[in-house]
């Protein structure tokens, strides 16, 4: 059998959907951590900015989250890329 999926057996294409939505499911708590941090950040940006009466240590702070947010993203990335060499995609299981 061949890796394309318009030639792949029923079946089989039932074994890649669950691969597929496997691999999506990986670290999902950390990538909402990461949204969330993201998010945050931006607004803890945007209040220490624009906002009348901010703190000082509102724009450091927001930077601080908004790079450790978009470092966890990156540590997702790795993470699942290195779940996927380590368990490619055999129809044959």
């Amino acid at each position: 059998m061949t890796d394309d999926p318009q030639l792949l057996a029923p079946s089989d294409l039932d074994r890649r959907v669950a691969y597929v939505k496997t691999v999506r499911g990986l670290y999902r708590n950390e990538r909402i951590a990461g949204l969330v941090g993201s998010l945050v950040g931006a607004l803890l940006l945007i209040w220490g900015r624009m906002g009348q009466g901010a703190p000082a240590w509102a724009v450091p702070v927001a930077f601080l989250v908004i790079g450790a947010a978009w470092a966890l993203f990156a540590y997702v990335i790795i993470r699942r890329t290195r779940y996927v060499r380590a368990h490619p995609f055999d129809p044959q299981s």
